[in-house]
């Protein structure tokens, strides 16, 4: 799949998200997934982590699955081996979304340092807009480098973390 950036939107978010907010995510995933889509914005690339990544991926799938069929869903992988250290049910879930996703690239051969930052700025380098789920801006946050590289290139930025309007931290 040729990716064009002005009809692309990523995602990039934290690994852990606490359980009293992930109903309010999935529910602002599927309000802002559907808006940008209304909008002209059909392509959505997740970089296959676990957490935000998954569910946003999940609710692509879903989304396109219900009835929203222009909906693309593009796995943007850092390597072989992502899913190495992953608990089983996680594995399981990360297999199936690589089956339902429209297409999969891969940054890297092997998941080593480098491949997710690789992989992290492929999705911003392709993306007009970045949804992210983002609560932290330590230097050591591979979801805040993402978002900074991101305000960086220009694109737009929407945290779903906020829940009112949100002034980005660079």
């Amino acid at each position: 799949m040729k990716l064009i950036r002005e009809r692309c939107c990523s995602f990039t978010g934290h690994r852990r998200v606490p359980g009293q907010d992930a109903q309010r995510l999935r529910r602002r995933l599927r309000e802002e997934i559907v808006r940008r889509e209304a909008g002209g914005i059909p392509v959505f690339l997740a970089g296959g982590a676990l957490g935000f990544d998954t569910m946003a991926a999940q609710e692509v799938v879903r989304l396109r699955d219900g009835g929203l069929s222009a909906l693309r869903l593009v796995l943007v992988l850092p390597g072989l081996g992502q899913t190495a250290r992953w608990p089983e049910k996680n594995v399981a879930d990360y297999l199936a979304l690589q089956s339902a996703a429209d297409d999969v690239f891969y940054t890297g051969d092997r998941c080593e340092p480098e491949a997710y930052l690789r992989r992290n700025r492929f999705l911003v380098d392709h993306s007009c807009q970045c949804l992210c789920y983002l609560t932290t801006h330590s230097r050591r946050s591979g979801t805040a480098y993402t978002v900074r590289y991101a305000l960086g290139q220009g694109v737009e930025v929407c945290n779903l973390a906020q829940s009112s309007a949100w002034e980005p931290q660079v």
